[in-house]
């Protein structure tokens, strides 16, 4: 499906990191691999360090700091919010939404709209889609988008496919009302018959949570989980990667009517260094041009992995400059989406510390 949006623009990007650092070296003792094997795998697939929240932080709580962090610094008013959407599959509660919770605990005024969308590694380009469409209402004039997850949660410490590679993050993306004629494009699609490819089994209302989907078990590849975490079926999503995210990126290319040497950043999901190098590969995009350092310096937390890579490699450059990007998410649901969009002198481009 494709979409476009004109009068829109993203004004400020930040993101919010927990300050707990994990080194790969210092969890490679849970995986059942002789050092040597361990350590080939982390030049391979780009692990060095993930960002891992501390007991009892929840995703409400690094979206209000990171709210009101641009509250203190003059960044952002709080009666200027006219819409809160939180994109994240890690909610504080099963209910009231977690948006809602966000929106009291920073103060916001009650003439606002707030809603939750559960959406995993495509969710900032779905963040970004429903943002626009708010923006067509006459009412709304600026929406804060957040995209948090906190998976290390529901990761297993022995799982070597998922644990060294998930983080945790929270992202606040401005977007607003423009008088600029700029035409932004967007594309996105699904397909539900792979859900499975990434998926948390219990803890839903199919299978609740129970002592006996707690029980670790041992898969082939000598990974210890429990049908409550997270299982990810690590050639599934190599293959769907390589096969339906070139496509759509070309196509999405075609209809914005750029090239891909005039985009000048190719800022995608990160689920790991390996497969972002091979995904710009099969693009023949430079790999300079798609970044695939978060990964391996905070680590993958799902949708959050795009805008960390806009403020981790573009960072001040946004303030003074203009840049013409392509997104990109893909994975669970299976989702995939982009988006062709103008970064131009953004307000705030940072990234702060929970």
């Amino acid at each position: 499906m494709n979409l476009t949006f004109k009068h829109k623009k993203i004004t400020g990007i930040l993101t919010v990191l927990p300050k707990n650092e994990v080194k790969f070296e210092d969890e490679m003792s849970n995986y059942h691999f002789s050092e040597s094997k361990a350590l080939k795998l982390k030049v391979t697939m780009g692990y060095n360090k993930h960002h891992i929240v501390e007991d009892g932080v929840t995703v409400s709580d690094l979206c209000t700091f990171g709210l009101e962090y641009l509250f203190n610094q003059q960044l952002l008013a709080k009666d200027d919010i006219d819409a809160l959407v939180l994109v994240t599959q890690s909610p504080d509660y099963f209910m009231p939404p977690t948006s809602s919770v966000i929106q009291g605990r920073a103060g916001l005024k009650q003439d606002i709209i707030c809603m939750d969308i559960n959406q995993g590694c495509s969710g900032y380009i779905i963040g970004l889609i429903q943002s626009f469409l708010l923006l067509d209402q006459p009412a709304i004039n600026k929406v804060a988008l957040l995209n948090a997850d906190i998976l290390s949660r529901k990761v297993s410490k022995k799982d070597h496919n998922s644990n060294p590679l998930i983080g945790d993050a929270a992202s606040i993306t401005i977007v607003e009302k423009s008088d600029s004629d700029e035409t932004i494009h967007c594309n996105i699609k699904m397909d539900g018959t792979r859900y499975d490819a990434l998926i948390i089994p219990a803890g839903g209302f199919r299978q609740p949570s129970t002592p006996e989907t707690a029980i670790m078990e041992e898969d082939i590849d000598g990974n210890l989980r429990s049908k409550d975490n997270l299982v990810m079926k690590g050639d599934a999503v190599f293959n769907f990667m390589q096969t339906e995210v070139p496509p759509m990126v070309e196509e999405i290319l075609q209809t914005a009517g750029v090239t891909k040497d005039e985009i000048d950043y190719y800022m995608f999901h990160q689920p790991n260094r390996f497969m972002l190098n091979k995904l710009a590969d099969r693009l023949e995009v430079p790999r300079e041009k798609m970044p695939s350092n978060v990964v391996g310096d905070f680590g993958n937390a799902s949708g959050v992995s795009i805008p960390t890579a806009i403020t981790y490699n573009l960072g001040d450059k946004l303030l003074t400059n203009r840049y013409k990007t392509c997104l990109a998410g893909f994975g669970v649901g299976l989702t995939w989406g982009s988006m062709v969009v103008e970064l131009d002198r953004l307000k705030f481009s940072s990234i702060i510390y929970f």
